[in-house]
């Protein structure tokens, strides 16, 4: 799908802008669009670009950049805009982001999501595990998630379960069937186990067997 926007916004002379607010060094160093070998015109960036302190950012092509006031005719100006702190913040978070910490990453997020596409299996749900890199979320959908529309159609009053199950077995996750939920370098591998064992609890409490195949 990014291929072939790239491709047509580049035949009708079309600004492609990536939104890598939550992709943006988390995937790769040089986000979504270095993962997929797609490059945009124009990034957005948020916090993650001052290592989580209040910041953000947007960057592109040369000839867009430069109609960015005092060289151009577009005025930008935010509180954070330079702030010194959060410029530090993200230089010290960059420089830990290398090969094998990326690496380290996509092992987590493939056991993890490895772990939960089994307990699908073995139990029959007909729900869906989706996700890369270290990110990950479980749909309690039938059918295949492809975009927002696809989501909405998610069983959100089981989600609610879920989510309530998975904190009594000291799980903390976002309590929203639309966020994502994501691995870190801190979490090691028996951490990952002990997610993986609350989710198949936290499952069997929401779906109760509804929604097997």
């Amino acid at each position: 799908f990014l291929e072939f926007v790239r491709k047509i916004t580049e035949e009708n002379n079309i600004i492609l802008i990536f939104d890598e607010v939550i992709t943006g060094f988390r995937v790769s160093r040089g986000g979504a669009q270095e993962y997929y070998g797609v490059t945009p015109d124009l990034t957005t960036l948020g916090k993650i670009v001052g290592g989580g302190l209040p910041m953000g950012a947007f960057c592109g092509k040369r000839e867009i950049m430069e109609l960015i006031a005092p060289q151009g005719p577009v005025y930008q100006a935010g509180t954070f805009s330079g702030n010194p702190i959060s410029v530090q913040a993200g230089l010290s978070t960059l420089s830990q982001l290398d090969d094998k910490f990326y690496k380290d990453l996509e092992r987590k997020g493939n056991f993890l999501r490895g772990n939960i596409e089994s307990i699908i299996d073995d139990e029959q749900y007909n729900i869906q595990c989706v996700g890369l890199a270290s990110m990950f979320q479980i749909y309690l959908n039938p059918a295949e998630v492809y975009n927002y529309a696809d989501a909405k159609k998610s069983d959100t009053e089981s989600f609610l379960k879920y989510f309530r199950a998975l904190l009594k077995e000291g799980v903390f996750i976002p309590p929203s069937q639309f966020e994502c939920n994501f691995i870190s370098s801190a979490h090691g591998m028996s951490d990952l186990q002990d997610t993986s064992d609350a989710i198949e609890i936290a499952l069997a409490v929401a779906l109760n067997n509804k929604t097997k195949i």
